[in-house]
């Protein structure tokens, strides 16, 4: 009997996962635990192995298609048997013996493959596609297949009366969005849907409130240059100045449970670990927050190894479910694009995040009237202000200020 390849729920809030490749066809030959397809989630790219020996007998699921959690992929089963597909997600299946034939209509039931912008300029220019034979991936219908159909139209000869000159076409849309001569419909993918959901609602939900300090980071710097030459050398590690700030960070969150918190409705969660999700930016234009738990029990370079080696598995989508999830603080730095201020938006439930800024040469003057250069670097701190009132956050955002500008005190 065939079974089943189901589309995975790989962590708790996924609710679908895009088809991305089928790396085995129909009528191939497959083992136990060989890659059959690879999808991506909102966060996570993932092979699905075959969980048993077999032949793929059909795909259901198409590349480039959205599926819900537990959702029919395909089927795997012995050689010649055969498999009813839902009629929701098949194609007609082809008369035995016979060469198939065009396709004139949908099937009762079936659907016709169309991208969403071909449907779009077919409705708008009363174009029945329908019948039409699509040129896409898997024949489906796109946006040439309906020009073509229009152009088809326009050249048909004209009836006895000439009809009154058509109407010029709508102009195309998408999401009430009209079109211009070389704009192109990308697909989000679900990673990017995902944030844009989750940014959304939190800017909506919560009353934020952002305070900038300006960090004199001279000192820091200079312990940084010492700490790498005397000691990273000998041992293999090279210190970022992230690395530095997340300690920093981890050691002011353990002073102040204030800032650990998060809201509930009528009540507040009093948070007990100190986990800090790390933005990290991926090729896709994607963002996805790794997080480093029980940061403020690891040595300097205990946070430096993990925090470099989430951040390379989350650009390679190799991240576990669990390694993404559980943060109760967060940190956005966008120092090294030369940001000098922004406001980070929150990512929900946690009730804080520091975004971190370039750091900057300036000319200060000292108590005796002398100018020297000085570093410096703005921090940003975004709270939520119905858990977190400003004398809070301003302490703890001082805090961790008074911990930059004295670096030996990172490693106490």
């Amino acid at each position: 009997m065939a079974t089943e390849i189901l589309m995975p729920q790989l962590g708790l809030t996924m609710e679908e996962g895009t088809v991305d490749e089928w790396v085995k066809h129909e009528g191939d030959e497959v083992k136990k635990g060989d890659v059959v397809l690879k999808i991506t989630t909102d966060k996570l790219s993932n092979d699905i192995e075959a969980e048993e020996d077999g032949v793929l007998l059909k795909i259901v699921a198409q590349e480039g298609e959205d599926v819900p959690v537990k959702g029919v992929l395909g089927y795997i089963g012995q050689a010649g048997e055969t498999v009813d597909a839902p009629a929701a997600d098949a194609a007609p299946a082809a008369a035995p013996a016979a060469a198939a034939p065009a396709p004139a209509a949908a099937p009762a039931g079936g659907r016709v493959r169309i991208s969403h912008l071909a449907k779009k300029i077919a409705e708008a220019n009363g174009v029945d596609y329908t019948g039409l034979t699509g040129s896409g991936t898997n024949g489906r219908i796109v946006k040439a297949d309906i020009e073509a159909a229009m152009a088809k139209a326009a050249a048909a000869p004209a009836a006895a009366a000439a009809p009154a000159p058509a109407a010029a076409p709508a102009p195309e849309t998408v999401d009430g969005i009209e079109l211009q001569d070389g704009d192109e419909v990308k697909k989000m993918s679900g990673m990017m849907r995902t944030i844009a959901k989750r940014m959304t609602q939190s800017a909506q939900e919560i009353p934020t409130v952002t305070h900038v300090m300006k960090v004199d980071v001279t000192d820091m710097l200079a312990f940084r240059k010492k700490l790498n030459a005397e000691y990273g050398a000998a041992h293999g590690i090279k210190f970022s100045v992230n690395d530095l700030v997340l300690k920093a960070v981890a050691k002011a969150l353990r002073e102040h449970p204030e800032a650990r918190v998060s809201y509930a409705g009528k009540n507040y969660i009093q948070r007990a670990h100190v986990n800090i999700g790390m933005a990290v930016s991926t090729d896709d234009g994607g963002l996805i927050t790794p997080v480093i738990k029980d940061a403020d029990k690891m040595t300097l370079t205990e946070v430096s190894k993990a925090s470099k080696d989430l951040a390379s598995r989350a650009r390679s989508g190799e991240l576990t479910a669990e390694e993404y999830h559980g943060s109760t603080f967060n940190i956005s730095n966008l120092g090294m694009f030369g940001v000098e201020s922004f406001s980070p938006i929150i990512n929900q439930p946690d009730s804080g995040i520091l975004g971190v800024c370039a750091t900057e040469d300036e000319l200060q003057m000292d108590e005796e009237g002398k100018i020297e250069k000085r570093q410096v670097m703005r921090i940003c701190y975004t709270h939520d202000h119905r858990v977190i009132n400003g004398a809070e956050a301003v302490k703890f955002e001082k805090a961790i200020k008074d911990i930059l500008e004295d670096p030996m005190s990172i490693l106490l």
